[in-house]
């Protein structure tokens, strides 16, 4: 039986939209009829074919891994899901034999797969992924926010890898993930939620999701805005999404002393750092990558019962069959999330 899907066909820029073999569960799988996907970064990356794509995607391959939709036929073996349950999916697939997925540490197996990167995704009328990786989405929560959980996951673990309660917080880099790290920390009690962009139109959707102020760096100076602030000793926590050397030399030179780094943008080339300063302040630094498994996902959840909108952030609703004007767009710096309606 065939299906619709956006295939990474060939090694250079664009995407497919062709019909390709719809999968079969095997005994521990779901297989999930796709309701919405929405474009990630990564997305991006793949379809401009660019550095990072060139070293770690195979064509031809299915991409995408953000979604949501019902779960269509459960593998023999499968227990705790039904036909027609509405779910998304952990990305990651671990292997859970090593020594962190023993110990609860998905996040860091060193034989992670990833859905739409690995194996082919989410950008077609259905998806087959294990069944310990499906997550069940509760009634209330609207469909169109669920089909970025899994970047949302991203901004959850890294805005509440530290205490934000009462701190001072720089952002660095207002894309999506970005402005919804903002809205978290925003939620859970930061009292000041500085975001830095280049871009005006990213900076003004971080306003609307709960950002205290925000600096486009190319007219303002930081340092500025903390003296109006009346910052005196500097950032309490750091969270850098936008791997760039330039934000992340300026976020350590405004961290306040025993300050507290969290790192999830991913650098196009290795950043020049000055380790003194790291030393001398006392920083705390940490990698970020994916979501805690599966605690992530019990927090996004609670945080939008919670009353936290993230439907501004949604900029652009496409057909999957519009999918070049999508990816236009994104490209231009200035959307927030995109969605792709899967319904023919």
């Amino acid at each position: 039986m065939l299906m619709d899907a956006l295939v990474k066909q060939a090694a250079q820029p664009g995407l497919v939209l062709k019909q390709v073999e719809r999968p079969v569960p095997g005994p521990d799988e779901v297989l999930i009829k796709i309701h919405k996907t929405a474009i990630c970064g990564t997305d991006l990356h793949i379809y401009n074919w660019d550095a990072w794509s060139q070293a770690h995607i195979n064509p031809p391959i299915v991409i995408g891994h953000e979604y949501v939709g019902e779960i269509a036929e459960i593998g023999s073996s499968v227990k705790h899901f039904e036909v027609g349950q509405t779910v998304s999916g952990e990305g990651h697939l671990v292997c859970g034999q090593c020594r962190n997925c023993r110990a609860g540490r998905g996040q860091w197996c060193k034989f992670t797969e990833g859905v739409g990167v690995n194996r082919n995704g989410a950008f077609a009328e259905y998806l087959c992924i294990p069944a310990s990786n499906c997550i069940p989405i509760s009634e209330d929560l609207d469909e169109e926010v669920v089909s970025f959980f899994d970047a949302f996951g991203n901004a959850t673990h890294t805005a509440l890898m530290y205490d934000v309660v009462g701190e001072d917080v720089l952002i660095t880099g207002a894309g999506p993930i970005g402005v919804m790290a903002a809205a978290i920390c925003r939620q859970n009690g930061a009292r000041h939620v500085v975001i830095t962009d280049l871009k005006d139109y990213r900076l003004d959707l971080a306003k609307k999701l709960g950002a205290t102020r925000t600096v486009n760096v190319t007219k303002e100076n930081l340092a500025d805005v903390m003296q109006e602030l009346k910052m005196v000793e500097g950032f309490d926590v750091g969270l850098e999404m936008s791997g760039a050397e330039v934000a992340l030399k300026q976020m350590l030179s405004v961290m306040r002393n025993g300050g507290q780094i969290a790192l999830l943008g991913l650098f196009g080339k290795q950043p020049q750092i000055d380790l003194d300063t790291f030393i001398f302040k006392g920083l705390n630094m940490q990698g970020i990558y994916g979501r805690k498994m599966y605690e992530t996902w019990y927090k996004m959840a609670a945080m939008v019962q919670a009353g936290l909108d993230l439907r501004p952030l949604i900029t652009h609703r496409f057909h999957y069959s519009q999918f070049e004007e999508a990816f236009r767009i994104m490209n231009t710096g200035e959307s927030g999330k995109i969605i792709l309606e899967w319904s023919k």
